[in-house]
């Protein structure tokens, strides 16, 4: 039997609308503006950015103090406490990859004596979920839960190359809307050839004479869901010290085993 469309739609509509938590949408929103927000913001500000009266303000920040999620500052200025914080390092898959990740990352920052770092697509930009220094104290690294752009970074195109389609362009949306001046008429182009190569291998665009060499860490689906890299700082004083080809193929064997370790296939992941 044929459904009309309009009649498909207004039923839509409907389903919607029933399943809608008002309540809900309003303490997200709120939390989310905290978290925005550099520094504490008052009732009145919190209803007047979000549209709502400063008594419906006042009931979800009295709820959402209890819960901890938001302390009172100062009599009348609210930040968000470190609860979200907590709660995203508890994540299962969050704490699974994690836990696979330490002990390999370690392991190949002590075989190249280089720092490395693991990332995570984050709306527009990507957060360095964990890192590891290099051995010997000496080299380029970057901070636990700093964030990075996505378009000029090895890390970051590593994490769009490997995504469907829908999500690839989202993304790199995301990340223009951030960061205009980073568009590039070629980036599908870029890509596409990342996710052929199976990896990213270039000289930083962001730090002289440095150089990164990233791989992603996927999902059964082959899509990345976190990318491994090193920043590659060349020690002229080490007579031993290795070279790209060897940090390219220690790499390429950390994440195929991180790869494996967190219960996904290699699909995608260029090995040889």
């Amino acid at each position: 039997m044929k459904v009309d469309s309009q009649e498909t739609t207004r039923l839509a509509e409907t389903d919607k609308r029933s399943y809608a938590a008002p309540a809900l949408e309003k303490g997200l929103d709120i939390l989310e503006m905290l978290c925005a927000s550099d520094h504490p913001l008052s009732q009145k500000e919190i209803a007047q950015h979000l549209g709502r009266s400063v008594g419906e303000i006042y009931r979800m920040l009295t709820c959402l103090i209890e819960r901890n999620y938001v302390t009172q500052v100062d009599d009348n200025s609210y930040g968000i406490t470190t609860k979200l914080f907590e709660l995203s390092h508890i994540n299962p898959p969050t704490q699974r990859l994690l836990i696979e990740a330490a002990p390999i990352m370690q392991h190949l920052a002590t075989e190249l004596d280089q720092s490395c770092h693991l990332t995570v697509l984050s709306k527009g930009k990507q957060v360095v979920l964990h890192k590891v220094d290099t051995p010997s104290g000496m080299g380029f690294s970057v901070r636990a839960g700093a964030e990075l752009d996505l378009l000029f970074s090895a890390s970051g195109r590593v994490l769009l190359a490997f995504q469907d389609e829908e999500t690839r362009k989202l993304r790199i949306e995301e990340a223009l809307q951030r960061r205009p001046l980073q568009a590039d008429p070629q980036i599908h182009r870029i890509l596409d050839s990342i996710r052929i190569s199976g990896f990213e291998s270039v000289p930083s665009v962001q730090v002289r004479g440095l150089y990164a060499v990233s791989f992603p860490i996927l999902d059964t689906q082959g899509r990345a869901i976190a990318a491994l890299t090193v920043p590659y700082a060349e020690r002229i004083d080490q007579s031993h010290r290795k070279t790209i080809p060897e940090v390219t193929d220690a790499l390429r064997a950390a994440t195929r085993t991180l790869t494996s370790r967190i219960g996904s296939c290699v699909v995608g992941l260029k090995l040889s």
